[in-house]
């Protein structure tokens, strides 16, 4: 799914990169972890940036958390947005995330700007 979607995006005319989040956090013992995070898709066009993710199913909320978790972290203010397979309405989650299919996705050319 994610060569129909980096596609998609070269075809409207978006620079396609891939994206890393650098989080660190503190294990139960009390040692600093660094972890990387990616982001599947950093789109740029002109003056617009979004970050996709992109997600095969997100069967319960653990799987939300989990795809969600880079975009949560990147520390600004850009639209983030998740597609998913499964044929969901095109929504807002309560962390801001635009949450997807890629059916609507791939008819509505205007599918990000929603």
């Amino acid at each position: 799914m994610e060569n129909i979607i980096f596609n998609e995006l070269k075809v409207r005319g978006y620079n396609v990169d891939v994206g890393v989040v650098v989080m660190n956090e503190v294990d139960k013992n009390g040692k600093k972890i660094r972890k990387q995070l990616e982001v599947d898709f950093v789109c740029n066009k002109g003056s617009k940036r979004f970050y996709i993710q992109s997600a095969y199913a997100l069967p319960d909320k653990e799987k939300m958390e989990q795809e969600q978790r880079s975009l949560v972290n990147t520390g600004d203010g850009l639209k983030k947005i998740i597609i998913t397979k499964d044929a969901v309405a095109p929504l807002y989650n309560d962390e801001g995330i635009l949450v997807m299919s890629v059916y609507d996705f791939l008819l509505n050319p205007d599918s990000m700007e929603i």
